[in-house]
């Protein structure tokens, strides 16, 4: 098999996600398996160019993996031989660096938020229209053996008409000052683009446009609920940002859609995030890997009766989906299909416009929450 190499200057991966699952779990995995498959005999071999402003970091993780190359992002950019820019940095660090990415004629491959605000959002992609060049937008949920069980379901037919989509997403992120967080300090800080609810309502919204349909109205509730944590250094400071979001969503065609996430939740369900789905004939709850049923023609017929305990387990009146396929990790799925995209011309839709959709859900959020009201979603075009 013949070789194709495609050089990608990956910024952010001295960062959690940009190391764990996009240099490690997708890239350096995709060098495992003895690269990308494009058929005809030819092979897409990705060569990583790590990015960053802290050269001994990005030293040590390329030393650690086998790795050669790392540099700043004015010289990647100045590299011809670089094809794909990513980035997987802050969110407040990311326009200014993909716009000198679109100017230098590199490929853009990102993580969202794509921009602070829908105008930024829209800007990047009317640029890359304009550059000519292939974009894309992380958009990993739907690529989720949970979830893609559930594409199943709908494919083949099994809700009938879809009524009504309830998720619930979250878990308890520690204050901070009797245990280490698990999320960076600037997540809860406004003025550094934290916030619950410009992390999350961008995946809320492609999840339900590509699974049920294109949101139409939203009306949000949010909150900051600990309005005090305590950063690395051991130092409090005052949490500026969101850390809970309860939104409502109608979607075309109908079905309600009612989403909460929140940091400030202690788990009592199978998943971090579930997503229950009510339909005429039939209801399904999906997980990041899990997807139960319950069909019509099986469903109990509970009694409410509060003088009496319950008798029967309702857990257990589900039906498991079966895999009936592999499920790859789910970064790694849509990184091989923008590399496709990017190497063979493939059709991709999850582009920089889809990727202002989830900033533009996520601003009419906010807005929704500070004036008390229910927001139209107009639809965007470049």
């Amino acid at each position: 098999m013949t070789r194709r190499t495609v050089r990608i200057a990956m910024n952010g991966v001295t960062g959690r996600m940009g190391y764990r699952q996009h240099l490690l779990r997708s890239i350096l995995a995709i060098r495992e398996q003895g690269g990308l498959d494009l058929g005809g005999g030819e092979a897409l071999w990705p060569e990583p160019v790590l990015v960053g402003r802290r050269e001994h970091a990005l030293r040590e993780i390329a030393e650690r993996h086998g790795l050669t190359e790392w540099s700043d992002l004015d010289a990647v950019l100045a590299d011809d031989t670089i094809d794909i820019y990513f980035d997987a940095q802050v969110t407040s660090a990311r326009v200014e660096a993909i716009k000198k990415a679109i100017a230098a004629g590199k490929h853009i491959y990102t993580e969202k938020p794509t921009a602070a605000d829908l105008d930024g959002a829209l800007e990047l992609a009317r640029l890359a229209r304009d550059a000519g060049i292939r974009h894309g937008v992380v958009q990993d949920k739907i690529f989720l053996p949970g979830l893609l069980k559930l594409k199943r379901l709908i494919d083949g037919g099994f809700f009938g008409e879809i009524l009504s989509v309830r998720g619930e997403f979250g878990y308890w992120v520690f204050e901070g000052d009797w245990q280490d967080p698990q999320r960076p300090s600037w997540n809860y800080r406004a003025e550094d683009g934290g916030g619950i609810t410009v992390d999350m309502f961008p995946h809320w919204e492609y999840v339900l446009h590509e699974l049920f349909g294109r949101v139409t109205t939203v009306q949000a509730h949010i909150t900051t609920h600990i309005p005090q944590r305590w950063d690395e250094q051991g130092k409090p400071y005052a949490a500026t940002a969101d850390d809970a979001a309860y939104g409502i969503f109608e979607l075309d065609g109908g079905a309600v859609a009612q989403i909460n996430s929140s940091w400030t939740v202690r788990v009592n369900r199978d998943e971090l995030v579930e997503f229950q789905v009510d339909g005429t004939h039939g209801s399904a709850v999906a997980g990041l890997r899990r997807c139960r049923v319950q069909h019509r023609g099986v469903t109990p017929k509970p009694v409410w009766n509060p003088d009496l305990p319950a008798t029967e387990s309702f857990r257990d009146q589900w039906q498991e989906v079966p895999d009936n396929a592999e499920f790859d990790n789910g970064f790694k799925a849509q990184w091989e299909l923008f590399l496709r995209h990017v190497a063979l011309g493939e059709a991709y839709h999850w582009d920089l416009l889809a990727g202002a959709r989830g900033v533009q859900l996520a601003e009419l959020g906010l807005r929704s929450s500070a004036e008390g009201r229910r927001f139209e979603v107009p639809e965007l075009s470049l």
